[in-house]
């Protein structure tokens, strides 16, 4: 089964739903016309369906290895990658100062979507590298933009994160990473970095690494952290990479999935590097990075879907057994009906918060308008975990549409479900995720929750008269929702919020997806896009009643139980 690009979807989402026009009518976006956006989803397909897609099960049965110190990379996956930065895929978003094509951020998520669907454990390099760059952009010095930025923006170099140590992974604060200052304007880094994606490879001409660390006699704790530019090789005085650095891959992860993908475990030996933004300011520096990987990750989530979706789809229209009526394959039978129906009303709703997602950070980017912020902070969390989460049951479901056979290697479908699983766990757990939605995003009293709501019982008395059901069921869910918003940012202790953090996202999820097939709905008129909300509206929105109970439990009863217990 060959990968399709979702144009189709894209487009409709775009131009009917997420409102990409005004984006594309500011000044900082005028660019962005229908025929520029047309264009670039259909290069971006060309790549992914017919460069990256064939590189899917290479890079499973070919993984990446470690030879004396060496990096080896899949076959094909160099020139896959090369296909990937030849074609301005990896700077998509960024400032055309530097080299990159200035376009909405909206349609560089689209394009990730894709490419992650194809070949994720290729998709991960650009996608770290483009996190890097909106780091420097925004933080790094004018001297540093201009050797780093033009050759991370036309991929001949790839860029790293460096956060997570051995003791040190969601408690960033414990890092013993340290630095010291050199005199010269630069620093020795040393200490040990674990799960460094793409933290080498045998294909760019330098890697360069952003590395938390900590200044001699910093405080303990976040607030102690510097962010530092350490690259694999050192620029020479043209700009181009030039002795190596103290620094060395000591091994690569065996991984669930992401064979393709090296995952490396990275030594600094007193390297050289450069502070980014302030002295313990890392942590404001790598949020930059982190934001826009949070969106990166929900939406390789997706991503992982459409490819599983689109396996099992394959599957089922081909695989006859049992009794079924019209064209006697298992499609027909009403439970594998049931799923494939779930797994494509997930991927569309997932798919399309994404993508408002990303419009509210580019109309943030272009107007600076506080409103837009909100929104988009208020949305990447959820976009995180429903994203990642999509990507994990839909996999599962795949399988299990398959039968026996989805539980064979050959078949391919496990490997979405392997690729997938740890993207719930990196840049930020989902419960990570989850606690920042009813902590951070819940510190303004609900302001930008309660827009969003606003917004959407709007659209559902506008949807009364052409759908009167549908629209009742998404204007009480969301009532009910912001009941249940009004109560957690209502509460003091924040143990009884964290405890029903998790319910409470994915109840916010389930609401703005029948939200997002309720507007399809009315701007499709009837068809399939109308059967589909009003399986998603009728069949899975009801879900959210049971997690919102859960959400206002509160604390208590999770340590009523004693651990000896347990």
């Amino acid at each position: 089964m060959a990968y399709t690009a979702p144009i189709g979807d894209f487009e409709f989402i775009f131009d009917k739903l997420v409102a990409l026009e005004n984006v594309a009518a500011t000044d900082r976006f005028a660019e962005a016309t229908a025929e520029t956006v047309g264009a670039i989803l259909s290069e971006a397909a060309k790549l992914c369906e017919g460069v990256l897609d064939p590189l899917q099960r290479v890079g499973d049965l070919h993984p990446a290895r470690l030879e004396n110190g060496v990096v080896r990379t899949p076959p094909g996956f160099a020139e896959g990658y090369r296909a990937v930065a030849d074609g301005g895929w990896v700077g998509i978003a960024s400032n055309p100062d530097h080299g990159g094509m200035g376009l909405p951020h909206a349609l560089a998520t689209a394009v990730n979507e894709m490419m992650s669907s194809a070949c994720l454990s290729i998709q991960l390099n650009p996608l770290m590298t483009q996190g890097q760059i909106e780091a420097l952009e925004h933080h790094a010095s004018p001297e540093i933009k201009a050797i780093y930025l033009p050759k991370l923006i036309s991929g001949e170099w790839n860029g790293t994160m460096n956060l997570t140590e051995p003791e040190a992974g969601s408690d960033v604060g414990a890092l013993r990473c340290k630095a010291t200052d050199n005199g010269d304007g630069t620093y020795a880094v040393s200490g040990q970095k674990i799960y460094i994606s793409w933290g080498d490879n045998d294909f760019t001409s330098n890697t360069c690494h952003l590395v938390l660390a900590r200044l001699p006699d910093s405080m303990p704790g976040t607030k102690g952290i510097s962010l530092f530019l350490v690259p694999k090789f050192i620029p020479d005085d043209t700009g181009a990479a030039g002795a190596p650095n103290s620094l060395r891959v000591v091994s690569l992860e065996h991984k669930l999935g992401l064979h393709g993908s090296p995952t490396a475990v990275m030594e600094y030996d007193g390297a050289t590097g450069w502070l980014i933004g302030e002295e313990n300011g890392g942590m404001a520096a790598m949020f930059t990075m982190m934001n826009n990987a949070r969106l990166g990750v929900g939406v390789q989530g997706i991503g992982v879907a459409e490819g599983a979706y689109q396996k099992a789809l394959a599957f089922a229209k081909d695989r006859k057994q049992g009794r079924t009526g019209g064209s006697g394959t298992i499609v027909e039978h009403p439970d594998v009906r049931r799923m494939l129906l779930e797994m494509k009303a997930d991927i569309f709703a997932a798919r399309t918060l994404a993508l408002g997602c990303a419009v509210a950070s580019d109309m943030a980017t272009a107007t600076g308008d506080p409103f837009w912020s909100a929104r988009a902070a208020f949305l990447t969390p959820i976009v995180k975990a429903y994203g990642t989460e999509v990507g994990i049951s839909v996999a599962q479901t795949g399988i299990q549409i398959h039968g026996g056979m989805g539980y064979i290697e050959e078949t391919g479908a496990t490997q979405y479900l392997r690729d997938g699983r740890v993207l719930a766990i990196y840049e930020g757990t989902n419960g990570i995720q989850a606690m920042d939605l009813v902590g951070r995003k819940l510190a303004d009293g609900g302001e930008a929750a309660f827009n969003i709501f606003d917004d959407i019982e709007a659209w559902a008395e506008t949807a009364r008269n052409a759908h009167p059901r549908l629209a009742k069921r998404v204007w009480s869910a969301t009532e009910t929702l912001r009941e249940t918003t009004e109560w957690m940012a209502a509460q003091e202790d924040m143990q009884d919020r964290l405890a029903g953090a998790t319910p409470y996202l994915r109840a916010t999820a389930r609401v703005l997806g029948a939200h997002i097939h309720l507007k399809a709905a009315l701007m499709a008129g009837p068809g399939p896009r109308t059967e589909l909300a009003r399986f998603y509206i009728l069949r899975m929105l009801p879900e959210f009643t049971g997690m919102l109970s859960h959400a206002r439990e509160g604390a208590e009863g999770l340590y009523s139980i004693g651990i000896e217990d347990l």
